[in-house]
């Protein structure tokens, strides 16, 4: 009995210490939501196989205009990571990233530096574009913002990533409260709409991995690789979009809201004027007059609806004329979320707007 009780101890002694031996079980990949598709595309890229990311707006719901459900207010209550655009976009996010735990982490991507940041446009009928003075080549080529491209990879996520997490420094009073107020987009402020220019997006991927790699440390090198070569297929889809792009870059249009200029700049595009100042607010008698005459001024080939609001403002801006109709839209509502949304975002964009603006047989 002792030798059998001297074997059990000493197998006991051998498991424990075996047990202890053994390396610490990999850390959890984080919960991280995104606000919209994308930049949940953008973030689902970045992460790869290490997790997915939640996606709080879905289908043809409006980030100007959503109330959160009690699942996804939920999801954004257990996350590690929350990644928005900002306060000028979605609003209904404001109260929700106050009350976060201190341990999360919300990641404001309109702060990010380097960004081509715009001013909204005042009014819905804005001067046309001179085309001969676009900061950007038209040729889908920015020769300016790809500088330093090839610069220490380890040095431009470190530069770019702590002031994209400027928040996360400051605290969460900070979030959303800079004076602007809930009527920046329709009001002056800056154009909440940063994802429509490729070249912002390829910046985001880089502070979405820096973002990454500060909470779960082990998988940085992955987050890092990913979004490399997240940036090489953004090169490649600027230079496709650019090619679809030239036969109708001079013909005007108009789109619903003032939601696209930093597609219409990158890509040299001739919009002339928007439905509605706010897509929150149905445009009255005398804006839908003003567009009208805009429309007979420029001579606009369409006028584009969105998914996202009411078709019918557009059929009735074009009553009686020979204006065509078509649709774009900047969140991608039918297309599937992941990380290939954001690519097939784009070129549905271009896509649609060469359906609709190219010149017809008799022209």
């Amino acid at each position: 009995m002792r030798r059998l009780a001297t074997a059990a101890l000493a197998t006991a002694a051998l498991t424990l210490s075996a047990t202890i031996a053994l390396p610490a079980a990999a850390q959890a990949a984080p919960k991280v939501v995104a606000s919209i598709k994308p930049i949940h595309s953008l973030v689902s890229a970045v992460m790869g196989e290490e997790g997915a990311p939640a996606l709080i707006v879905k289908g043809a719901g409006s980030p100007h205009a959503y109330s959160l459900k009690p699942s996804e207010a939920h999801a954004i209550a257990q996350a590690d990571l929350v990644f928005w655009v900002g306060d000028g976009l979605e609003t209904f996010l404001d109260k929700p990233l106050e009350s976060l735990p201190e341990k999360a982490r919300i990641v404001t991507l309109s702060d990010v530096e380097g960004l081509t940041l715009y001013p909204v446009r005042e009014g819905g009928a804005w001067e046309r574009h001179n085309h001969d003075e676009e900061a950007h080549d038209h040729d889908g080529h920015d020769h300016e913002a790809e500088a330093g491209h090839d610069h220490d990879h380890e040095a431009d996520h470190d530069h770019e990533h702590d002031h994209a997490e400027a928040h996360d420094e400051h605290g969460h009073d900070e979030h959303g409260h800079d004076g602007h107020g809930h009527d920046e987009h329709a009001h002056g402020g800056t154009d909440p709409h940063i994802w429509l220019d490729p070249v912002n997006a390829a910046l985001m991927a880089d502070a979405i991995a820096g973002a990454l790699a500060k909470a779960d440390p082990d998988n940085a090198e992955t987050y890092a690789a990913n979004a490399d070569a997240l940036k090489a297929s953004l090169a490649s889809l600027r230079e496709k979009v650019a090619d679809e792009l030239k036969p109708v870059r001079a013909r005007p249009y108009i789109v619903f809201h003032d939601g696209y200029q930093y597609f219409e700049r990158r890509f040299g595009l001739d919009a002339v004027g928007s439905v509605t100042i706010s897509p929150e607010q149905r445009p009255g008698a005398q804006r839908l007059t003003e567009i009208r005459a805009k429309l007979a001024e420029t001579g606009a080939v369409c006028v584009f609806a969105e998914p996202q609001f009411e078709p019918s403002l557009v059929r009735t801006v074009v009553e009686g004329t020979e204006t065509r109709t078509g649709t774009l839209d900047p969140l991608g509502a039918a297309i599937p979320e992941g990380p290939q949304a954001y690519g097939a975002l784009l070129e549905a964009m271009a896509h649609d707007l060469v359906a609709c603006l190219e010149p017809s047989a008799t022209e």
